[in-house]
């Protein structure tokens, strides 16, 4: 895998999945401007493991939800780097911010979820193109359930929001594309040290059982470091011919029937 990038920025960067990408990135050599709403601490210690790594960077403080504050994240990058080779938007608002029930959900909520998804991207896309050369690479970290299924009630503004980041990504791909510049997104299952770590324990460790019990034929929850090696791929010379696409990285859970009882599909769990 050849990464010829040298500058890329992660919003959302200071913990979780932006740490795992920031982290895969700097592994090779790319220096990573490091994005965070309000955990100033987080960030620095991201960007102290990514000197620690071998490369550099700076951590910028910006809420994606606002579009003059996105327009003055990517200002910063350009003063700081020149360029932007890599763009991964990642970051998303608090849990508290969007999460009601589609009958109860407030516009406000609403807006947020859309604002810090669909809108920092639309604005986020044009302002890194602007700076980035050709043969950039673009990458949305996404949900793909959340926008498919209607189950989880009270993720109905992130779970749209989250498909309208996953469009918008197939039409900057188009866009784009004359240039080289690939846009794809990678959509994540339930991850450790993720949205996870704001939910009550006991419901963190119900999702786990759940998914070791098999409704993850790998029997694990994914973790940081396996979404970056996939946002590390996208972003190598080797996948330069890859873009609009959805990368679910989720240890085959997506293969899985929810209508269908686990022993059916899973026969090694049926009784003897």
């Amino acid at each position: 895998m050849t990464i010829t990038a040298r500058y890329a920025l992660v919003t959302g960067g200071s913990r979780g999945i932006g740490r795992g990408i920031a982290l895969k990135l700097a592994e090779q050599g790319v220096h990573v401007a490091i994005n965070y709403l309000k955990d100033e601490a987080s960030a620095k210690s991201t960007l102290e493991q990514v000197r620690a790594a071998g490369a550099d960077g700076f951590v910028v403080q910006a809420d994606v939800a606002q579009p003059a504050q996105v327009e003055r994240l990517f200002r910063r990058v350009r003063d700081e780097f020149g360029s932007l080779d890599v763009f991964v938007a990642n970051a998303r608002t608090d849990i508290g911010t969007f999460y009601e029930p589609a009958m109860a959900i407030s516009l406000d909520k609403w807006d947020t979820a859309m604002d810090s998804q669909a809108k920092a991207f639309l604005v986020g896309v044009r302002e890194a193109s602007a700076i980035m050369p050709d043969g950039g690479r673009i990458i949305a970290i996404t949900y793909a359930p959340g926008g498919r299924y209607g189950g989880w009630q009270s993720r109905v503004g992130m779970g749209a929001a989250k498909s309208a980041l996953e469009v918008l990504a197939r039409y900057f791909a188009v866009a784009l594309a004359p240039r080289g510049i690939t846009v794809n997104s990678v959509s994540p299952g339930w991850v450790e040290d993720s949205v996870m770590n704001a939910l009550p324990a006991p419901v963190v460790q119900m999702i786990r059982d759940h998914h070791k019990n098999g409704w993850t034929p790998m029997r694990r929850l994914g973790t940081p470091a396996d979404i970056g090696n996939a946002v590390a791929l996208l972003c190598s010379k080797e996948a330069g011919f890859i873009t609009g696409q959805l990368i679910a990285v989720d240890g085959g859970a997506g293969l899985m029937d929810p209508a269908v009882p686990l022993p059916i599909q899973q026969p090694e769990l049926q009784p003897a």
